[in-house]
């Protein structure tokens, strides 16, 4: 029988110490994924070219390798508001910290982070072969676009803890929630200038939009020194795009903005109910490379975003409510 590509199965669970299997299970840190891509051995081979009286190939000796994978997941609430989100692990293992027990209202935020960062431990069932990922950083990109549904993609680098046959484990999906559609009645709209405190965006002004994309930009790369190999993140660069729709006052005011470097707040409100609400807030954001855009004959102005740590580790605050 062909091994079928629908019967994979991905765990992650959060390392305690770095590099060391943290052994998760199907019961509980398996992830409901989508556009799934494994590398298996991402290998940097090393050429011989030994010289020989005829054309043709020398050997090639495998050198140093990792093994990268990717998926999406659903971006949506745990179903109640005091409880993490099941992507919460992912989240982690991509530089960020996660803030539990926050009451009034009832919430779990997440906030990039710099020290103290998470590894986590990746088995990838791939139809009764297991890819064993340990060590693992990764960068992560949220899309939360008009008429789409939201989500949250990860790119993970880790470390080859080798490759057995063995049966899928059984996945236990049931804190996976359906997310609500990018759509007029699901969403508060992008909000220039408000401030966030306690689980609430104040302030600011609203502006009709397309939804966002955002891009953490984590520097992550697999270190390997002859006594130590280890995956490693260096650096965060938080980036985005961002398309709205301006009166052509507004439109002035922004380019007079981009032209000033002038900083300011983006909020975006996922969801409606409670449980299922995802706050986006970040304090410092810079507007660039204005783009003239169309949508079904609607004029759009484009923008890039450059987001700006403002005491530090503070570029985005993710809250689940």
């Amino acid at each position: 029988m062909p091994r079928i590509i629908r019967k994979t199965v991905i765990l992650v669970k959060v390392e305690t110490t770095l590099g060391v299997d943290a052994v998760p299970t199907g019961a509980a840190n398996a992830i409901q994924a989508m556009d799934m891509t494994i590398t298996p051995l991402d290998a940097s081979n090393i050429d011989t070219n030994v010289m020989a009286p005829w054309f043709g190939n020398s050997v090639s000796l495998v050198g140093t390798a990792s093994v990268k994978c990717s998926f999406s997941v659903l971006l949506a609430g745990s179903g109640t508001a005091a409880t993490a989100p099941a992507w919460g692990a992912l989240l982690l293992g991509c530089g960020n910290a996660e803030t539990t027990g926050l009451l009034t209202p009832n919430r779990v935020e997440y906030s990039p982070a710099t020290d103290a960062l998470k590894t986590v431990t990746i088995y990838w069932y791939d139809d009764g072969l297991l890819h064993k990922l340990i060590g693992c950083f990764g960068n992560v990109k949220l899309s939360a676009k008009s008429g789409e549904a939201p989500k949250l993609t990860f790119d993970f680098t880790g470390l080859d803890a080798g490759v057995s046959a063995t049966t899928n484990a059984t996945a236990v999906l049931t804190g996976w929630k359906v997310p609500v559609g990018i759509t007029k009645a699901n969403v508060t709209d992008v909000v220039l200038g408000a401030t966030y405190a306690t689980g609430v965006l104040t302030g600011g002004t609203s502006i009709n939009s397309t939804g966002l994309s955002l891009d953490w930009g984590n520097m992550v790369a697999f270190a390997p020194l002859l006594t130590t190999e280890q995956v490693v993140m260096t650096d965060r660069k938080m980036t985005g795009t961002l398309s709205l729709e301006l009166s052509a006052a507004q439109e002035v005011t922004q380019m007079a903005s981009v032209k000033a470097n002038t900083l300011q707040s983006v909020g975006f409100v996922i969801g409606t109910t409670t449980g299922n609400r995802i706050m986006l807030h970040l304090p410092s954001v810079q507007m660039l490379s204005p783009k003239k855009e169309e949508f079904n004959g609607i004029r759009l102005i484009g923008f890039d975003l450059r987001a700006m740590p403002v005491a530090g580790n503070d570029e985005i605050r993710i809250v689940s409510l």
